[in-house]
């Protein structure tokens, strides 16, 4: 069968291919780790609490029957069977039957904590949610389109819900057992599971196997899936490897001898077994290589595993010198690792008749990580004897910190595979993964630092954050994070953060959550000092009118403000006029009182600029609390004996004005001609910055440059922010975005606009 043959095979109902359920498997370090975490208690405890824990859901689910047909009680005692074939601990095995009892329970969290321990809860509620999100999950890309081709996005949310719960590894481990137990029920009952259920096994679960080195979970959960995917093909490979069964393992015994008893001649203590090579990975080979079953060279496999890595070339060379090798299927890992850390060497051979066989050589250490992953050896390759910071290499700690960066791994690889699918750059190139101390998944983006760190898991804490270690050493709090440190944050009990935080050149804060967080304490700051400052001026104000009586909240909604404080706040920041106080406490008050002529005419034809439409000669004057200045839209408004002030359009001012007198409003308008038009007219410019030593130079150098006048400057400071206002003369208003844009290049500068 050709490669093209199996792309071609149409889907059609699974064969009645019968699946070992008998199977013992070998018991991995890291799920020997996970079942140590479970619990600290006695073996008879456990071995007790896994009776009792069917005794309790055997009256709530012996009669359930869950989505997929089986019976909830039958699942649970495969699931429990499954855990313990890979050296799950009887407390494990038990929290398989609580699970399925939280949908009964009113208070499951409560219940099942009186009865075996606020541990076995937790662990219940947290399993249980993560199947409802799953769940909730498959539901939604059911509803949105039909089942078809490998949907990345769906493998991808089902990963991150995964990666989210692999804080407790026991989730991990029952999802697992869970999930093959369900393509072994759909199998032995010659049921079709969903589509996405088999495909979400298939890109999701058995990678995650995978990493965590349960290797037998990895193969059956595959060839299964792959069986429901695409019965026909599967079916096809398997009479192919059936065919010729008995005559293929008589061989590979027979070979299997022949190199144990040359390599024991040569004085090397070698351990020789057959490799069985699983329906699923045949088909990914031949049509990842384009090859035809015949073609698939390792079909027939041995592995070699040897004390030392001399041996394995000394090893290599009796295979070569007793076999015919295939120069262009060698590949020397030990001399090149892969990238996850993998060694070995492989070779392919051909024996005296033709036939083609994968030969693999490696140490037992070698051995080790590949049966279980990079997380078997990382404590003697990263901690040595010394052991992390204190803790020895062969830690609880160390190992689950091991596990929870392979499967950040596993995250970091599916997620590149799929870009790279879609011809992008890596998805997480931007994203780093550090820990807390207590082994918690933290995702920063690249190039964060202590600080960014403390904002993510607090912003009270990220406020308080005084210091930093950096996987037991002290740190500054600029200092780049990397992938897979644990972090520490040392704080005090009350404070607020550092200015130079938001500094960009000292390299504090990357992430912009941080960011925005320490801009709103400094923000929630000056706003306190402005809303004390307005109040006070109110306040005197009040007092200078004789109006100490009047009730804040009151004026403020005569005003239009919601708040005394929205009023005080606008005060205080010189963004609202006190003359509207003034004119709402004296209402027959001159309107004119806040008007100045720009400059005094020098002779009776010189005019302020304004023309009033349809009248001649009528006294005209530049509002100061907006100061127009040619091309603004403007409004006029006919004051009380002093003829009529020119507003901006926008002015609130005058929209105040309008509100109460709205028959006083008059058309006016720009006079053309520079004959008509005054020299210079005075625009305020509000400027906020970080206040440092210089500032108001490289400001009024700017103006300067650009030829502006400044007639007029106001700074204060406020824990260390400026404000400034600066008043200008201008000839036309336009000129303002380009001097506007200038100055807000200048280092420090927030803010920079026209009042």
């Amino acid at each position: 069968m050709s490669v093209q043959e199996l792309s071609s095979v149409p889907l059609a109902a699974p064969p009645p291919t019968p699946v070992r359920s008998d199977v013992a498997y070998p018991v991995s370090p890291i799920v020997a780790a996970a079942s140590q975490e479970f619990t600290a208690k006695s073996a008879l405890e456990q071995s007790q609490s896994l009776s009792r824990a069917r005794a309790f859901a055997d009256p709530l689910i012996g009669t359930e029957v869950l989505s997929t047909g089986e019976n909830a009680l039958a699942h649970a005692d495969a699931v429990a069977a499954i855990l313990g074939h890979i050296g799950g601990s009887d407390a494990m095995q038990a929290a398989a039957y609580l699970v399925y009892t939280c949908d009964h329970l009113n208070k499951p969290g409560e219940v099942i904590g009186k009865a075996f321990g606020q541990d076995y809860a937790q662990l219940a509620l947290e399993t249980t949610k993560l199947v409802q999100l799953q769940k909730q999950a498959r539901q939604a890309q059911s509803r949105s389109q039909a089942a078809g081709p490998a949907d990345a996005s769906q493998a991808e949310a089902v990963r991150r819900m995964l990666l989210a719960f692999s804080r407790d590894l026991r989730v991990v481990m029952l999802r697992l057992a869970s999930r093959l137990q369900t393509l072994r029920f759909h199998a032995a009952q010659k049921l079709q599971p969903s589509p996405a259920i088999a495909r979400e096994s298939l890109e999701v679960f058995a990678p995650l196997a995978n990493r965590l080195g349960i290797w037998q979970i990895k193969w059956e959960m595959e060839d299964l899936s792959f069986r429901f995917l695409e019965p026909e093909t599967y079916k096809a490979v398997a009479k192919l490897l059936d065919e010729k069964r008995v005559e293929r393992e008589a061989y590979i015994e027979s070979l299997r001898h022949r190199v144990a008893d040359g390599l024991a001649a040569l004085g090397l203590k070698a351990v020789v077994h057959g490799r069985p090579k699983h329906i699923y990975s045949i088909v990914r080979k031949m049509r990842g290589k384009s090859l035809d079953f015949d073609q698939v060279l390792d079909i027939l496999a041995l592995r070699v595993v040897v004390p030392e890595v001399a041996n394995c070339y000394t090893a290599l060379d009796w295979v070569h010198r007793e076999f015919t090798p295939l120069p262009s299927e060698f590949d020397d890992y030990i001399a090149r690792p892969k990238v996850n850390g993998y060694q070995s060497l492989h070779t392919v051979v051909r024996d005296a008749v033709g036939r083609p066989v994968e030969i693999q050589i490696r140490t037992q250490a070698m051995h080790d990580h590949a049966e279980h992953g990079v997380a078997a050896h990382w404590a003697y390759k990263e901690a040595g004897s010394a052991g992390y910071t204190g803790v020895s290499a062969d830690s609880e700690y160390d190992t689950k910190i091991a596990i929870l960066r392979q499967l950040l791994a596993w995250e970091r690889d599916l997620s590149s595979a799929r870009m790279a699918s879609l011809g992008a750059d890596g998805l997480f190139d931007d994203r780093i993964y550090v820990f807390t101390p207590d082994a918690a998944i933290i995702d920063l983006p690249k190039g964060a630092s202590p600080v960014d760190f403390a904002y993510a898991l607090h912003t009270d804490l990220g406020h308080r954050c005084r210091g930093a270690k950096v996987d037991g050493t002290l740190v500054t709090l600029n200092t780049p994070l990397q992938n897979g440190q644990t972090i520490e944050v040392i704080s005090t009990k009350e404070g607020g953060p550092s200015r130079d935080w938001l500094n960009p050149e000292l390299g504090f804060l990357t992430s912009p959550r941080a960011k925005s967080k320490v801009r709103a304490w400094f923000n929630a700051q000056v706003a306190h000092e402005n809303v004390a400052k307005g109040r006070d001026a109110v306040e005197r104000l009040l007092q200078r009118e004789g109006k100490t009586s009047t009730r804040l909240e009151d004026l403020a909604a005569q005003l239009g403000f919601k708040t005394a404080d929205s009023l005080f706040e606008v005060v205080g920041k010189d963004e609202y006029s006190l003359r509207n106080i003034e004119t709402l406490l004296r209402p027959q008050a001159d309107d004119a009182a806040d008007e100045v002529l720009l400059r005094k005419p020098k002779a009776d034809d010189q005019k302020s600029g304004v023309l009033v439409v349809g009248m001649d000669s009528l006294l005209t004057q530049l509002a100061r609390c907006c100061k127009p200045a040619p091309p603004d839209e403007i409004r006029g408004f006919v004051t009380r004996g002093k003829g009529v002030s020119i507003h901006r359009g926008n002015c609130p001012n005058f929209r105040e004005l309008v509100s109460r007198s709205p028959e006083r409003v008059i058309d006016v308008q720009w006079a053309t001609g520079s004959a008509n038009l005054p020299a210079f007219y005075p625009v305020d410019i509000a400027v906020e910055a970080v206040d440092r030593q210089g500032l108001l130079r490289d400001i009024s150098e700017v103006f300067s440059k650009e030829s502006m006048n400044v007639i007029g400057v106001q700074t204060s400071t406020v824990k260390g922010i400026a404000w400034m206002t600066f008043t200008v003369e201008v000839t036309h208003s336009g000129r303002l975005a380009h001097v506007l844009s200038v100055v807000g290049r200048i280092a420090g500068v927030r803010h920079a606009r026209r009042q």
